[in-house]
């Protein structure tokens, strides 16, 4: 069985192009404890290789790869010769994606604020023949429809489902992907998928990269019914 390999953060280095492919740099920081009588490591250094067509799928740019967070996804190797790999390790890459900047969501975040109150300014006017009535009328438009689009959006799913994620945006980590499930714990949950039309608990992912923390025996229970959309819950990064 190959060798698999995640990378998460940004380029160390300049990108460097070839003929068919393209390489640039990486580093990622080591376990923070190690067994007994044995070293910590540090950092670990990688050049990850990327085909042409892939990572001008990305959009990214020689300058903009420096400062844009990446999630990559594929193998060691030993073969390419030192010259073109000064990391320490080598990674070809399967599945290169650019993730989500913290500096978008803030933008839009004033989008967000500025909503509720132009519908508060509204019955502000009315307050000047009568503000008591005005305050009874701004509550309950605000709080009755925000509980009525949580039930809409998530129905007939499992106790504490926050979302429902494309099954094709989970990321799964090399760990899940060298374990088995219980076989038959994995067949009572598909049992419960087929008699329920759920899943009995929803996966936990991490927010914005969509990598999966918790849950492998209901991945692959998903991918098994082939279910399009899974319900999740956020662990959100430190």
């Amino acid at each position: 069985m190959p060798h698999k390999i995640t990378l998460t953060g940004s380029a160390t280095g300049p990108l460097r192009e070839y003929d068919r492919y393209v390489a640039f740099d990486m580093r990622e920081k080591g376990s923070p404890s190690a067994p007994k009588g044995l070293k910590k490591s540090t950092f670990i250094s990688y050049t990850v290789f990327v085909a042409k067509k892939a990572f001008n799928k990305t959009g990214l740019t020689k300058k903009s790869i420096m400062h844009e967070k990446i999630l990559i996804q594929g193998e060691p190797t030993l073969d390419i010769p030192i010259d073109e790999c000064p990391g320490e390790v080598g990674v070809i890459c399967f599945q290169i994606t650019v993730l989500p900047n913290k500096n978008d969501k803030e933008k839009n975040q004033p989008d967000e604020k500025k909503e509720p109150n132009q519908e508060a300014s509204t019955p502000s006017e009315a307050q000047k023949n009568t503000e008591s009535t005005a305050q009874e009328e701004v509550q309950e438009p605000i709080s009755q429809p925000v509980a009525n689009e949580q039930k809409k959006e998530l129905p007939n799913q499992p106790k504490g489902t926050q979302d429902l994620v494309s099954f094709n945006e989970i990321v799964v980590p090399e760990a899940f992907l060298n374990t088995r499930p219980n076989p038959e714990k994995t067949q009572k949950v598909i049992d419960f998928v087929k008699h329920t039309g759920r899943l009995d608990e929803p996966l936990t992912i991490e927010k914005r990269s969509n990598i999966l923390k918790d849950g492998y025996r209901r991945y692959v229970v998903a991918k098994t019914v082939k279910m399009d959309k899974v319900p999740v819950v956020y662990e959100y990064q430190k």
